[in-house]
């Protein structure tokens, strides 16, 4: 609420405005005068911007606390629907009958349960009968891979013991690979040698009947080299 101006002449009178007359009537100062300074107080101005600007932040606070209610109720809005909690209340009432049954044929059920069941045909609804079939696909499966699954189990604890075996294998498998390559090596270099004492061979035997025509008998020569291997 904005506070009387003492300018004003509409307003009520006041100390202010008699003080003032008084003046204007004895001549200490003219209506020109008062109408030349003639301004709203700067004070009440900035009471009443004041008083406007926290009007406006209690409203303002008022339409979030009105917000979070509408959110908070949108959040809950599927909780406390008519239509959820009867449904919720459909499936505990099919609980509570399907429990009162169990109580009522409890001795029946338990005389089952203590029964082995062999050879006997467990009825299945139709809708289920392909899962059935995929079901019977994977436990076939697991019986066939079930003694590998079991062996590697059994063989979990011995895997340090078994991952040294396989690094000394290997490292003796390459000593034999690098053994195996030098042997090949020394292999071919006397089938070199064998093909050039070979291919020596008919020009020897050739100046050797030459040499036995003309009388001079020479010292066989050997026709084969020893090789290290």
């Amino acid at each position: 609420m904005e506070a009387a101006n003492p300018w004003d002449e509409a307003s009520a009178p006041n100390a202010a405005r008699l003080l003032l007359g008084r003046f204007v009537a004895s001549g200490l100062v003219t209506q020109e005068m008062l109408n030349i300074s003639k301004k709203s107080a700067s004070c009440f101005v900035n009471f009443s911007r004041l008083q406007q600007i926290t009007d406006i932040q209690a409203e303002i606070n008022q339409k979030n606390l009105e917000i979070e209610l509408l959110r908070l109720e949108k959040d809950t809005a599927d909780v406390v629907h008519p239509s959820f909690l009867d449904e919720k209340c459909h499936t505990l009432q099919n609980m509570n009958n399907h429990l009162e049954a169990v109580l009522k044929e409890k001795r029946s059920l338990r005389q089952r349960l203590l029964k082995p069941m062999c050879q006997e045909n467990l009825p299945i609804e139709s809708v289920y009968h392909r899962y059935m079939v995929h079901l019977l696909e994977m436990a076939v499966t697991f019986i066939e891979r079930l003694e590998t699954h079991l062996e590697t189990i059994r063989n979990i604890p011995h895997l340090d013991a078994n991952l040294k075996k396989m690094s000394k294998a290997l490292a003796k498998m390459n000593i034999l690979v690098t053994e195996t390559e030098e042997l090949a090596e020394n292999i071919l270099k006397w089938r070199e040698q064998q093909k050039e004492i070979s291919s020596c061979i008919p020009q020897i035997l050739a100046e050797e009947n030459d040499l036995h025509k003309h009388g001079i008998i020479t010292p066989s020569l050997p026709f084969t080299s020893k090789v290290h291997v």
